[in-house]
């Protein structure tokens, strides 16, 4: 287990992303949810990531009640505000937003201070818990000044008063992290898809000060959001169709792993895992069977020769990577 910042939040350092379990682009039952929690229980893992935005909820309530087997303090939950989630109708599904479910609520983007306490207690309620570990302002891209102005506050405030035990923001850029951590007291960012074998770009600003202030990061989408876990003319990049260019690349860098004898997924987990402000690698689950092949391909030792190929062909920067 790794401490976040200087909380005294710990986690694993393999996490599970519950976003699946809120029928991520396909439909997922209760108890193939419940079966990937046992899974990850049973490989170790004691970090679990969800968000109202997931599902419309559906993922907070199932990981709760999944959660229910197992003793509180053995355990940490991580949830996100920024989207506040308000009855409507229920007619028509969510796919627009990515999930496969009945359109029972809307999302409401608030990061009032109003929202945060607002959106915090429903997410208690869903997940069944009196307290979570993390809070995470959630992807405030376009609302920047609420959340440093409103929402912020909120959480410090929250933490303050021992309602949460670390505090900080997720998103798929790195400006907008790299200016959380040198500007606030947060005590970790989860940083999605900008640190992985086809993407640097947090090397250049947000890892260096993650490093430098004691900020954790954790890092999640080190697939790409599937490119890097199956390249295929299918496969996706950033939740869009992988450009033929990248999957290229990937393609290319999957040779070169069996090559090594290991696999293009496991150097995705080892690649983001070794920077040293990385305190966990966050990876979307939804069966038993993708959690324990994940748990193997993390466990999975690397050739050092592979880093050596991936840079040699200019696949991957010199300076970056394992070494």
């Amino acid at each position: 287990m790794t401490g976040l910042g200087r909380s005294r939040v710990e986690v694993t350092p393999l996490g599970f992303g519950a976003a699946a379990l809120g029928n991520l682009y396909t439909p997922v039952d209760d108890e193939q949810a419940a079966e990937a929690v046992r899974a990850a229980w049973q490989r170790g893992i004691r970090y679990f990531d969800t968000a109202p935005h997931y599902g419309l909820g559906l993922s907070e309530r199932r990981l709760g009640a999944a959660l229910r087997a197992y003793d509180r303090a053995h355990y940490t939950v991580s949830t996100k505000v920024g989207r506040r989630l308000e009855a409507a109708d229920g007619t028509g599904d969510d796919l627009a937003h990515g999930f496969a479910v009945p359109a029972t609520h809307r999302r409401v983007w608030d990061f009032s201070a109003d929202g945060v306490r607002r959106t915090l207690e429903a997410s208690l309620a869903r997940l069944g818990l009196d307290r979570v570990d993390v809070v995470y302002l959630h992807d405030p891209d376009d609302h920047a000044e609420q959340a440093f102005r409103e929402a912020y506050p909120a959480l410090e405030k929250l933490r303050a008063e021992g309602v949460v035990g670390a505090i900080g923001a997720g998103m798929n850029q790195t400006a907008m992290l790299t200016r959380f951590v040198r500007d606030t007291d947060v005590d970790v960012v989860l940083c999605a898809g900008r640190y992985t074998l086809l993407d640097q770009s947090a090397a250049a600003d947000l890892l260096p000060a993650a490093a430098e202030r004691g900020v954790s990061v954790v890092l999640g989408g080190v697939f790409n959001s599937g490119l890097l876990a199956d390249p295929t003319p299918a496969s996706t990049y950033n939740y869009s169709p992988a450009p033929k260019e990248l999957l290229d690349r990937a393609l290319r860098m999957k040779a070169a792993a069996e090559r090594h004898g290991t696999t293009l997924r496991a150097a995705a987990l080892a690649f983001a895992s070794a920077h040293p402000a990385v305190a966990c690698v966050l990876a979307g689950l939804r069966s038993a069977a993708e959690v324990h092949d994940c748990a193997d391909q993390f466990a999975s030792a690397i050739p050092a020769g592979l880093w050596q190929e991936l840079r040699d062909s200019g696949l991957l920067p010199r300076e970056e990577g394992p070494s």
